[in-house]
């Protein structure tokens, strides 16, 4: 099993100490969120992007790609009924395809609630044929540069758009496109009906990515979610991908936050192992 971590974890610190610290740690992968670069993905340099390459790749570590995708940006949004903002949101994905290329990325996690929220008057079928077609319009270029867009659902709590995996497929199957999959988040699967080990094995044809954290906005293993099980299902249907470490709650601090989720993860493992 492969385990990331996402860069936003380390707050403030030097993207090269933030690196040298989750490989020392254990990880192999690094998930980064464009706003720790620059608000605007159209502002960060190609020379800017090569030497965010070269500290992960110094540090021993692949970026696996991108998250938190419209976090701290303006004027983008999925369901809205205003065709020409929704361009202009294909056009920004576009660009945060190219980002996660030039970073040697492969996928790009969509979540960003606060622009994707249903609207006052729009439907949430409206909302569905909106958000399809602000992705679809990204899909070529994305084919084309071997990325692929992880559409995430998120609970209730985050917002009123995509709140389960079901969804999330739905919105994959109008997209209709290899380049637009499931991502599945422990987080999020904690408000659902359905245990998540189950929902691990419902979509394990969809499934492309993986968050681990706990519903306590902290790390695997740092609340009161049992990861054995998850980590037993993602064993039980050969899941090859990335375990990506994504917390909410910084107050334990960088450190403590990614050795702890590290180690959490590395004894689930052990104990499955026997």
């Amino acid at each position: 099993m492969k385990f990331a971590i996402c860069n936003e974890t380390f707050q403030d610190w030097p993207f090269d100490r933030a690196f040298a610290f989750a490989r020392e740690c254990g990880y192999t992968g690094l998930e980064m969120a464009p706003f720790t670069m620059a608000l605007d993905a159209r502002d960060i340099t190609p020379a800017m992007r090569a030497e965010v390459g070269r500290q992960a790749q110094a540090a021993g570590l692949e970026i696996i790609g991108l998250h938190w995708l419209l976090a701290k940006t303006k004027g983008y949004y999925l369901t809205t009924p205003d065709e020409g903002v929704r361009r202009t949101t294909t056009e920004y994905l576009k660009e945060l395809a190219r980002l996660c290329r030039d970073l040697g990325g492969k996928v790009m996690v969509l979540g960003s609630p606060l622009q994707r929220n249903i609207l006052p008057g729009v439907t949430r079928e409206e909302a569905m044929k909106y958000a399809a077609d602000v992705l679809s319009g990204a899909m070529p270029l994305m084919e084309e540069l071997g990325v692929t867009l992880a559409v995430e659902p998120l609970g209730p709590a985050d917002g009123n758009f995509l709140n389960t995996a079901a969804e999330g497929v739905a919105l994959c199957e109008m997209v209709g496109s290899p380049s637009c999959r499931l991502h599945l988040d422990c987080k999020a699967m904690s408000s659902e009906e359905i245990p998540i080990p189950d929902l691990l094995r419902r979509f394990r044809r969809e499934m492309v990515h993986f968050h681990a954290n706990d519903p306590n906005l902290r790390g695997p293993g740092m609340g009161e979610l049992d990861f054995k099980p998850i980590f037993e299902a993602l064993g039980e249907i050969d899941y090859r991908g990335w375990v990506s470490v994504e917390v909410f709650d910084y107050e334990p601090g960088p450190e403590r936050l990614a050795k702890e989720s590290f180690d959490n993860m590395n004894k689930v493992l052990q104990e499955i192992a026997g």
